[in-house]
């Protein structure tokens, strides 16, 4: 793809903004709603007044495109053994101080234009079953998701999402039926730690969590555990809880977290992962830990015989103890959307 000539900017007029007298604008996406002025952006550096408008000044340009496995978002439990084309704009709604992708969320990053029809087009392309917004935080990128995603359906690839889930509930409701799996970051159970931290909204996120389920879209969470900001018992056993309050089966996945961006505490300790595992293990069917290897823990099993159904190496998925989508020792449903 050749980069759009220079100085040229692609604009997307924005939904859910509202109009200010002084000739700022409010954007309504997040909680944040960050009332911008005249040539300016909100927190996420995509969204930008133009003219007493509110506008996607980052519509179709990303930061990357990459045929990724499935496993890589992460997604365990959806389509696994696949890979996906992934893409993502060049911004974020939150500041976290640890944040493993600075480069390309908080800082201006060279980027290519693809339109919504060539992202639907590249989407079934050397076997991607879709499109998957990534990267940084996709949902900032609202109105390209929208198109890019239609065109994705017409050609019949799937959606995906992985995100930070701080979104309003009416622009969540109105992009969740182009959504087919989303992985969102639970990044601490913690209010203040969301809003002082990382500039963040827990409610937000939890919203979006059970939004998501309730309409049938395969939902699994990620926590990267951060030395000195999420790692205690308590932070992983109430994460575990609530999710075990919106559905048990749902993949929990329980991150290492490297020293990156303005966070220099070191690498989460393997003990302490160890032990989380266990806890979120009391509340959950399906429970990994990533970033890391421990034998065992990054592979599926069937919950009522411990039959091994997926056993994985990286992020290949080699299918054992499945067939037909049912346990092959004891014949439980898996829930696996292959």
């Amino acid at each position: 793809m050749e980069l759009p000539p220079q100085g040229i900017q692609t604009l997307k007029k924005a939904l859910f903004s509202q109009k200010m007298p002084d000739g700022s604008v409010k954007c309504l996406l997040c909680f944040h709603e960050c009332v911008i002025g005249e040539n300016k952006t909100g927190l996420c550096r995509v969204r930008g007044n133009v003219g007493g408008e509110l506008y996607n000044i980052g519509y179709g340009k990303t930061i990357s495109m990459s045929i990724d496995p499935i496993e890589k978002k992460p997604l365990y439990h959806f389509k696994p053994g696949s890979v996906i084309l992934s893409i993502g704009p060049n911004g974020c709604n939150l500041d976290c101080p640890y944040c493993q992708n600075s480069e390309i969320s908080q800082e201006n990053a060279q980027t290519i234009y693809l339109s919504p029809e060539n992202a639907g087009k590249l989407s079934r392309k050397n076997g991607s079953v879709g499109l998957a917004y990534t990267y940084t935080e996709p949902l900032v990128w609202y109105e390209y998701i929208l198109d890019a995603g239609e065109e994705v359906k017409k050609n019949g690839g799937c959606n995906v999402i992985v995100s930070n889930g701080v979104i309003n509930e009416a622009p969540l409701k109105k992009i969740i039926p182009l959504i087919d799996a989303a992985n969102i970051d639970l990044k601490t159970f913690s209010s203040e730690k969301y809003r002082k931290i990382l500039k963040g909204d827990l409610d937000s996120v939890l919203r979006t969590i059970r939004l998501l389920k309730e309409n049938s879209v395969h939902v699994e969470v990620t926590t990267l555990v951060v030395t000195g900001f999420n790692d205690t018992d308590d932070e992983i056993e109430n994460s575990a809880k609530f999710i075990a309050s919106v559905d048990p089966r749902i993949p929990y996945h329980i991150s290492r977290y490297f020293p990156h961006y303005k966070y220099e505490a070191p690498p989460t300790s393997e003990e302490k992962l160890g032990r989380f595992y266990e806890i979120a293990k009391n509340y959950l069917s399906f429970v990994y830990l990533g970033n890391t290897f421990q034998a065992g823990k990054n592979d599926t099993y069937c919950p009522d015989c411990l039959n091994l159904w997926i056993e994985r190496s990286y992020f290949s998925a080699d299918i054992i103890g499945i067939r037909d989508g049912k346990c092959s020792k004891c014949g439980r449903d898996t829930g696996i959307q292959f």
